[in-house]
């Protein structure tokens, strides 16, 4: 029998993919039914280099999700992200409607009429999706919710994601080889800032840091909707890279260095210890301290926030950011990143984690690398997109919630290291400076 209320999110990361089976309580929250996660190598810098690994990376996370919701997974709200995806400011201006009230019909034309007024969109890109600014009805200007109000013209902005065709079409031909559904797609940053921000601080002025495994995402919102965005392309999997190649060691042995010994910034380290590795392959094992590996550590996570201060600077918007930043995704949790990030920022930093949920299985998605996953349930949510989601599986049980399971950050899958950004250039030289202070030491 349908479930009319369940919402499902599929967060294709670099790193991993995560998915979500959700559906709405009585009092509009999330109650989380189902996870599944698998480790993904078929994706860099979150664009698709092979498609046969992302499939069976999405199969296996839902199967996972659904073995633990007992619901049939069909449709998916998808996460898109990468450097291909930018944002495109829209103008927009109708006459309302007869009766002189705002109505749904009336939005609806203003955003296709704002899509439409998009210049110099060639045909290698296409729109994902329209994110609405502010809305002007008549001379009342600053209204996000217009609906309902009186008035004979309504104009304002709209925020329009596009992304390249090709490595859109690569995303859906994934999702439909492995048996589903494109139902809805949404910008990563919107899904995460959606997952982790207070109303408070949406209104006040936030950005949101969102660093992933192969690119870290920024979103800004001033005055509750999202003014500026960008996707960089250093992140968590760079750090990795640089622990390997600091301690001559395999990737995934660097994966675990990183997570069980990782420091952010030197300055919060409270003691020092020696760390000792296997060798490869027979070799002898080594050793080497804690406060070296900080210093690999710690040169590209400040590599990676010096980046986002540029971004912020030249949004224009660094003084609006009462609220500070709100940092999440898997590459947040290493100890002193948000005191790290909040010294090169000069603002109030927080670690984001999912809001709204009320129940289910919330302990185990309780940690910022499900920010993304659980934004995307909220949009869907939030939109109604659940319609055709799912339906529970015939003679299965209902759900049932496990033991409450602490945040941890699970080791990723690595791959070869790819171009960087080309922005980080004026950073890279600053980050190269830093590491001879390791290189010095050994």
């Amino acid at each position: 029998m349908p479930k009319s209320n369940i919402v499902i999110g599929l967060d294709i990361g670099t790193t991993k993919v995560c998915v979500v089976v959700a559906e709405k309580d009585d009092l509009g929250k999330l109650n989380v039914l189902g996870k599944g996660r698998a480790n993904s190598d078929g994706l860099q810098r979150a664009t698709v280099v092979n498609i046969n690994k992302t499939v069976d990376a999405i199969s296996k996370a839902v199967a996972d999700a659904e073995r633990e919701s007992s619901i049939k997974i069909k449709g998916v709200n998808v996460g898109i992200s990468g450097a291909h995806v930018h944002c495109i400011y829209s103008n927009s201006e109708i006459s309302v409607n007869q009766s002189g009230i705002v109505n749904e019909s009336d939005v609806k034309r203003f955003l296709e009429k704002a899509k439409t007024n998009i210049r110099y969109l060639d045909i290698d890109h296409e729109i994902i999706h329209v994110i609405p600014q502010e809305f002007i009805v008549d001379d009342q200007d600053g209204v996000l919710d217009p609906i309902g109000m009186a008035g004979t013209t309504m104009r304002g902005s709209a925020y329009i994601v596009v992304g390249l065709r090709t490595k859109i079409r690569n995303i859906k031909q994934c999702i439909e080889k492995a048996g589903l559904e494109v139902s809805a797609m949404t910008f990563e940053p919107v899904a995460s800032g959606l997952a982790v921000m207070k109303e408070s601080e949406r209104k006040s002025g936030v950005v949101v840091i969102d660093i992933g495994g192969g690119t870290t995402e920024v979103a800004i919102y001033i005055d509750g909707a999202i003014r500026y965005s960008e996707v960089i392309k250093v992140a968590a999997n760079d750090v990795t890279h640089d622990v390997a190649y600091g301690i001559k060691a395999l990737n995934d042995v660097a994966e675990e260095v990183k997570i069980r010994y990782g420091c952010a910034w030197s300055k919060v380290l409270d003691s020092d210890e020696e760390i000792l590795i296997e060798g490869i392959e027979g070799r002898p094992r080594k050793s080497f301290q804690k406060s070296s590996l900080t210093v690999i550590v710690e040169a590209r996570m400040m590599e990676i926030f010096e980046l986002v201060r540029d971004i912020i600077k030249r949004s224009g918007y660094y003084e609006y950011l009462n609220a500070g930043v709100i940092i999440t995704g898997g590459g947040a949790l290493l100890p002193g990143t948000s005191e790290l990030a909040g010294d090169i920022l000069g603002l109030d930093v927080r670690t984001g984690y999912p809001e709204g949920i009320s129940g289910g299985i919330k302990e185990a998605i309780n940690n910022p690398m499900y920010a993304t996953v659980m934004g995307l349930v909220a949009h869907s949510l939030q939109n109604n997109l659940y319609q055709d989601y799912g339906e529970v599986i015939p003679g299965r049980p209902a759900p049932q919630a496990p033991e409450p399971v602490a945040p941890t950050q699970e080791p990723a899958p690595t791959q070869q290291s790819a171009d960087q950004n080309p922005d980080a250039s004026q950073s890279g030289k600053k980050f190269v400076d830093r590491l001879k202070k390791f290189w010095d030491q050994l």
